[in-house]
């Protein structure tokens, strides 16, 4: 990225995560102001239309949300990759040590980096003060998913619940949901599966018994992105800001270390009381 910028490109579309690091992050961030060539990273559900259309209608819902949920069921990406590129060979699966917590905790961070990654700018959309976040549970699914429950705020003090939750299966049919929660109002935003662009997703916002859906409109959130660089190329948009970028990573970052020391001192306690 931060070669594409300095060789004057008009703009860049980085591939989610936008960095592993904060470090990182800073050091692109201050060479596309330097520049002045803009990023947008490529969080496909954050240029959804039926995203979009949610964030423009739900009123109040993320001050008074209290559950934010992320489930994910689909087939392993080899399936659509095969489809998309025509591989015709791939190399061959190895057999995970289930046993090893390393192999747990590169399963675990993996999933948060690479698949939860989707979906937590949506979720900071209703929690934008992580400060104090605690994870309640790390559960690795076979052969590739997760459950992870967390607490964003502190404990009585309008708290709130964040799950996410992913299985990477031979299960049919694939499904990829998106909620926010309050006492008298919900969101529930279906997404289509990853490399499908076969429109967008369908938001419905519910308030006691009036239920309104938006969408689906013609494209997803695939070609939501590249509309997006096309307009900042054309000086026709304002970027996303440094700071929004920055903590959208940081906040992933976050989940991620929490939720591996977490497996890892569970995993240290269980075998302590095995040996005890």
């Amino acid at each position: 990225m931060i070669a594409a910028c300095r060789a004057g490109k008009k703009a860049v579309l980085c591939e989610k995560p936008f960095a592993m690091s904060g470090e990182e992050a800073a050091r692109i961030s201050a060479v596309s102001a330097e520049t002045g060539v803009p990023i947008i990273v490529g969080a496909m559900h954050t240029f959804d239309p039926g995203w979009l259309a949610a964030e423009a209608n739900w009123g109040d819902l993320p001050e008074n949300v209290h559950t934010i949920r992320s489930s994910i069921v689909l087939p392993p990406n080899a399936r659509f990759e095969d489809f998309a590129t025509e591989i015709i060979t791939r190399p061959a699966s190895g057999n995970p040590d289930y046993s090893d917590i390393e192999v747990i905790k590169n399963f675990l961070r993996g999933g948060i980096m690479g698949l939860a990654i989707h979906d937590l700018p949506l979720v900071r959309r209703f929690t934008p003060d992580f400060e104090d976040l605690e994870v309640l549970q790390a559960r690795h699914v076979r052969p590739f998913g997760y459950v992870i429950s967390l607490r964003s705020g502190k404990p009585g003090a309008g708290d709130r619940i964040i799950e996410l939750r992913a299985a990477m299966n031979k299960t049919w049919k694939p499904e990829w949901v998106f909620e926010a929660i309050s006492d008298d109002a919900a969101l529930r935003v279906d997404f289509t599966p990853s490399y499908v662009q076969a429109g967008s997703a369908a938001a419905i916002i519910t308030r006691g018994t009036t239920r309104t859906t938006y969408g689906p409109f013609e494209h997803n959130g695939y070609e939501g992105e590249w509309r997006e660089l096309a307009q900042l190329a054309l000086g026709t948009k304002q970027p996303p800001s440094a700071e929004s970028l920055i903590n959208d990573l940081t906040f992933a970052i976050a989940i991620a270390d929490a939720t591996v020391d977490l497996a890892a001192a569970e995993h240290a306690n269980s075998h302590a009381g095995a040996r005890s």
